[in-house]
């Protein structure tokens, strides 16, 4: 255990099977690390398991209890759970690739819902024993919860979700087909909001095309990768850091460093390689592969073209040409085309097991979400079992974070029946 500001924090490594279903297999190491009120450490409190978002993004590392994290404290013993392949949980990573070779589609099976919650399910019995914990999942650990509560419920108190609930039958080309409808409200938003960035926005995009403009690392910045910033309009604050990021564009009649540099960061994906590799497999099941449905669903929007006017930036979208230019991702190209030909995924639902369920659920769902259809949320909210909903326009898909304590004490309130 060590002491931060405000918190006692101790780590937890457990060793898990990579396939739980062959629990005599290789193994994996997953890791969790457990904060606590420090005044309370000695005392029996229940656990509450963070489900973070992604795929394929660790757990949050706190530096103070604020915010949501602060609330839960006051009644809780937090388990933040780097999810496997992330942090420190044997992470997905270049040399991850090049050692695994033509295996690693196979290996990175392994790693959606399913197993996920199989290993929430070996850390709870490790800490708990029999004792039943809660969950509060932001984001795609939404999309876990729902998982959990279809194969494991005995193993939930209540659950707490934040602009994370998934459409249950809804496959990648739905969602995409949803998705860049709401994407292009955002920028059309965006351009409303700061109608200079029309302009500056196209002269990046022509400066772009007219030459090879390269980024730190080496990569070539397109017009198509740039569009790709459109991806923080999603966040509460990401209309404010879009424009700031093109406030810097220019030093004289070049793109400036400090422009360049931050878009390699927001855009290479070099850290967070689960999340472009596994973005469309989360929505696999039912034997169709996503087979790049994004990018499929690209060819129904030609607003977004890299030559359209005004310039569109995309959203929460991977694309074949992503795993060819970005060095980041480069290394995972064969498997992320083998996974988008992928038929035999396993169900992640059980729709008749969440009808009936009786574990207390409460869930915000943000009426403008651009990451998670608010439509097919309802529709999921309505089909399960002890739910309650709350919709509001209040805050973006960032909500439990940019609320403070808000958003988590009320859930929390709904799931109690205070509300």
């Amino acid at each position: 255990m060590i002491h931060m500001p405000g918190m006692a924090v101790t780590d937890h490594h457990f060793s898990v099977p990579l396939d739980h279903a062959d629990p005599d297999g290789p193994a994996v190491t997953v890791f969790a690390r457990e904060v606590a009120d420090p005044v309370r450490t000695g005392d029996d409190l229940p656990w509450l398991l963070f489900l973070q978002g992604g795929p394929g993004g660790k757990s949050p590392r706190p530096t103070r209890p604020d915010g949501w994290l602060a609330h839960a404290l006051r009644t809780h013993r937090v388990l933040l759970l780097d999810q496997r392949g992330t942090g420190r949980s044997t992470p997905v990573t270049a040399a991850t690739a090049a050692r695994l070779g033509d295996g690693l589609a196979a290996y990175l099976r392994h790693f959606r819902a399913d197993a996920i919650v199989a290993d929430a399910e070996h850390i709870r019995r490790a800490l708990c024993g029999d004792r039943p914990w809660e969950t509060l999942g932001q984001s795609y650990g939404g999309f876990l919860t729902l998982t959990y509560l279809s194969q494991a419920p005995e193993g939930l108190r209540a659950c707490y979700v934040t602009g994370g609930l998934s459409g249950l039958t809804a496959g990648a080309d739905e969602v995409y087909a949803r998705t860049y409808p709401r994407v292009r409200e955002k920028v059309e938003r965006f351009y409303a909001r700061y109608p200079g960035d029309v302009a500056t926005v196209a002269a990046v995009a022509g400066h772009l095309a007219a030459g090879d403009v390269r980024l730190p690392d080496g990569d070539r910045l397109t017009v198509r990768r740039l569009q790709t910033l459109g991806m923080l309009l999603g966040m509460g604050d990401g209309a404010e850091r879009l424009h700031w990021l093109f406030d810097e564009a220019w030093d004289g009649a070049a793109l400036s460093d400090t422009f360049l540099r931050q878009v390699m960061a927001l855009t290479s994906f070099a850290e967070t390689p689960l999340y472009g590799v596994l973005q469309e497999v989360i929505y696999a099941q039912g034997g169709a592969p996503t087979a790049w449905a994004a990018e499929r669903a690209l060819r129904d929007h030609p607003e977004f073209a890299p030559g359209a006017e005004p310039l569109l930036f995309t959203g929460e979208m991977f694309y074949p040409w992503m795993f060819e230019e970005l060095s980041g991702l480069r290394p995972f190209a064969e498997a992320a085309h083998a996974l988008a030909g992928t038929r035999d995924w396993p169900a992640l639902y059980d729709p008749a097991r969440l009808t009936a369920n009786t574990v207390p659920v409460a869930a915000i769902v943000y009426h403008d979400d651009m990451y998670v259809d608010a439509e097919l949320s309802l529709r999921t909210a309505r089909s399960v079992g002890n739910l309650r909903y709350w919709v509001t326009n209040e805050w973006e898909h960032d909500g439990v974070r940019a609320s403070g304590d808000r958003v988590l004490s009320r859930l929390m309130d709904m799931a109690a029946g205070r509300v």
